[in-house]
């Protein structure tokens, strides 16, 4: 039988799809390596494959900060898609993690529950060591990269062929990395309420995500890609490798990270090593909106509870 209330899960995947897409292929489409039509395929591809793959792991981290009944798991994850796609629409990149965690600790507030500081906690110092991450591992990466390429005496045209097919692949794998890693942050609470199988989990929340990336995506693609710090082919190739080598480390281990955050330490790390100016004021805009969404989130989701239930 339907289950009405995973709806809002589904709207959380779309969004989540529409804007984190963007982290895996914004670079490539925004340096014109990629199609947009060629990004968004393989993105909503490889992220159900993800999902499917290796998804299980994250979803027993989220449902086990709080228990949740239907309805609650319906309004934290409504409120968690609208504030997602409300951050869309300002063409930020936002975090789905810090958006579902900021609903489930609204949930417990709403409802009188004690929350489970220490599980906070232990994700608050993952979500900071995400961007800490990506910083460093394409610094080291874009410093390698440029050693080796620079001791082949390619060609342009060897060098647009290997860079192109580089930013396919390491899309292809950043895709992967996001369906594996986030698709707990739309299905792991639904699991843990016992409405979904991890099975339906994953399939239901990697097509929802792959959804968003076929089509709202656009957009904020641009300004991770090219807003933030111009990149060029080697640079975007890196950025993308590094963020997704991140994000699939802490899927090993089962906690939902923010690509974005993840993408944006990548891009700022190969930026130093280019020496590029950066726009501060975008960065500060992002930083602006990592602050606001679980903040957002969880207001919303107690509004809700106490409008509703």
């Amino acid at each position: 039988m339907f289950n009405w209330q995973i709806l809002s899960g589904v709207f959380l995947g779309w969004s989540l799809g529409s804007n984190d897409s963007a982290n895996v292929f914004g670079t490539a489409v925004a340096t014109k390596m990629v199609r947009y039509s060629t990004a968004v395929i393989l993105c909503a591809v490889f992220i159900v494959l993800g999902a499917w793959m290796e998804g299980e792991a994250g979803f027993h981290r989220l449902s086990s900060l709080v228990e949740q009944n239907a309805n609650e798991v319906f309004i934290c994850s409504l409120a968690s898609g609208l504030t997602v796609t409300f951050m869309t629409i300002l063409t930020l990149p936002v975090s789905t993690s810090q958006a579902i965690v900021g609903g489930i600790f609204g949930v417990a507030l709403a409802s009188g529950q004690a929350v489970d500081l220490v599980s906070f906690g232990k994700l608050i110092i993952c979500w900071i060591g995400t961007p800490i991450g990506g910083f460093f591992i394409a610094m080291i990466l874009y410093w390698l990269a440029r050693l080796i390429l620079q001791s082949q005496n390619l060609n342009f045209f060897e060098l647009d062929w290997l860079l192109r097919w580089g930013l396919i692949l390491s899309g292809i794998y950043g895709s992967y990395a996001l369906g594996a890693n986030n698709v707990a942050n739309v299905t792991g609470i639904y699991v843990g309420a016992g409405m979904l199988s991890v099975e339906q989990a994953s399939l239901i929340g990697g097509l929802s995500i792959a959804a968003g990336v076929m089509t709202f995506s656009r957009n904020v693609m641009m300004t991770v890609g090219k807003g933030l710090i111009p990149l060029n082919g080697v640079g975007a190739f890196v950025a993308v490798f590094s963020h997704a080598v991140v994000v699939h480390l802490y899927a090993q281990i089962g906690v939902p990270v923010s690509t974005s955050q993840a993408i944006v330490g990548a891009v700022m790390g190969v930026g130093v090593v280019l020496q590029r100016k950066m726009d501060f004021q975008k960065l500060f805009r992002i930083l602006q909106a990592w602050i606001m969404t679980p903040v957002v989130s969880a207001t919303v989701t107690i509004v809700f509870i106490k409008m509703f239930l």
